[in-house]
């Protein structure tokens, strides 16, 4: 017996509901003898509220073309930033602070994001990957070896928690291969994140407002039936339903775009760098479409301008630090404001994982020229994993040149070890902290050595 308001409909209403009978089917991927069964079983009471998603959210930032060699100054190498040696491609000698919380020593610089915030906030520095300098979508220190990319991988475990548009990509992008991937939405740039869902479908097949409240009234109703709630098989085609129901019945590049108060407080204007402008930019949007259940991945590049000469001009310098630094501060705020669409109890701060990795991060003991090359050709991943990882730096390159390695089974430092060789245990930590310490679901993509010395299997 279906709900008394469906029950009851008549003249317009019925045949509207009727006419919205279909559409609901074809978002369910189901024939029309199907949804007329869902209709006969049902009992007609709200199907209970999603339980918080078993996944994380992410957002990656890869830094091709030499960019990547500016987050080393939010994030320093710890005898790099303690050195006090002018030489070295540090900015704030002097002006360090040593991390309290973390699991491995670590260093803040004075522009370093969150560290008002607890300490799952803290970054996880990982040796991992080989300089790939110049390549504008690297990807050394983004896998989980055997051919499986870091980015790809995160996307197939995100798929236990269903969105309209899965990935978003801003180009260029190496999103790589993983069993289960899904297929990326990419855009060419933050504006474009915006255009995706200014849908022809929402302006013109749903442009009388009344057609779409309609739509998304009674698609709501009929998700909420006691027959479709108890059948497992169709769970997670009702929670995409449920989306794609919010998003016909709206135009929603409106609830993406920027504001200007948004810019305001991004500290972007006329003046800011496009480099910089469109990773405040993309964050914005970002918060934006994860409030509305509209994607669980965000990929974009950054910054991508090869800074060889950034330590001639140190008052630019140390600004585009300050502003990496609030850009990505002003994000996490935005987040931390905003309840989990599908967990109210939490906020989207609460179930995010953030990644940076990049083509080469320059040789962080040679300001002048800042040259490409690294000690024992070194790259290296920074993670934000939630708690779900270790923090602070697990190997690292030291004041002498020399560089170390990790044990990822320890954690311990190991001495001289080629950073390639831990890339794929980096990439398994982020996939841990995606599936929020699934162990089991980082096993479907990961083969190599425990990384029980990197990921906390029971975060606090």
């Amino acid at each position: 017996m279906v709900d008394d308001r469906l029950k009851n409909l008549q003249g317009n209403a019925r045949r509207n509901f009727l006419r919205w009978t279909t559409a609901m089917g074809a978002v369910l991927a189901l024939d029309r003898a199907k949804v007329l069964d869902v209709i006969a079983d049902s009992a007609g009471t709200a199907m209970a509220d999603d339980a918080c998603a078993a996944t994380n959210r992410s957002v990656h930032l890869v830094a091709g073309d030499g960019g990547f060699a500016w987050f080393q100054l939010l994030w320093p190498h710890v005898q790099i930033a303690k050195a006090n040696n002018d030489n070295f491609a540090f900015h704030a000698f002097g002006q360090t602070e040593d991390a309290t919380d973390t699991d491995k020593p670590f260093v803040y610089a004075p522009e370093t994001p969150w560290k008002a915030r607890d300490k799952r906030f803290r970054i996880s520095a990982f040796m991992a990957g080989t300089n790939q300098t110049h390549t504008p979508t690297p990807g050394s220190a983004a896998t989980l070896g055997n051919g499986v990319s870091m980015l790809a991988a995160a996307a197939a475990i995100q798929r236990q928690t269903p969105s309209l548009l899965p990935v978003i990509a801003i180009n260029p992008l190496n999103f790589g291969a993983a069993p289960g991937a899904p297929q990326v939405a990419t855009v060419g740039n933050a504006g474009g994140m915006v255009d995706l869902f200014d849908s022809a479908a929402s302006r013109e097949t749903l442009k009388v407002e009344e057609d779409a409240a309609l739509f998304e009234a009674y698609y709501k109703a009929f998700v909420g039936l006691n027959s479709a709630a108890g059948r497992p098989t169709w769970a997670r085609q009702l929670r995409v339903g449920k989306t794609s129901a919010n998003f016909l019945g709206k135009n929603l590049s409106a609830q993406l775009r920027p504001t200007a108060d948004d810019l305001v407080r991004y500290n972007i204007g006329q003046g800011t760098p496009n480099r910089l402008a469109e990773i405040g930019r993309a964050f914005i949007t970002t918060a934006r479409a994860f409030k509305l259940g509209l994607t669980q991945s965000v990929m974009m590049p950054a910054m991508r301008d090869d800074p060889h000469g950034a330590f001639n001009d140190m008052n630019n310098l140390r600004n585009t630090v300050a502003q990496l630094g609030k850009m990505f501060d002003e994000f996490m705020n935005d987040l931390a404001a905003i309840p989990d669409p599908v967990c109210t109890s939490r906020s989207l701060a609460d179930n995010i994982v953030m990644t940076v990795h990049g083509d080469t991060p320059k040789n962080p003991r040679a300001r002048g020229g800042w040259p490409d090359g690294t000690p024992n050709n070194s790259n290296w991943l920074y993670v934000m994993g939630n708690g779900f990882t270790k923090t602070g730096w697990f190997g690292g390159v030291n004041a002498d040149g020399s560089t170390d390695g990790f044990d990822p089974t320890t954690g311990e430092n190991v001495p001289g070890q080629q950073s390639n060789a831990t890339s794929a245990a980096a990439g398994a930590a982020v996939a841990f902290a995606i599936a929020k310490g699934d162990m089991r679901r980082v096993q479907d993509f990961y083969t190599g050595p425990s990384i029980k010395g990197i990921v906390n299997e029971n975060p606090v």
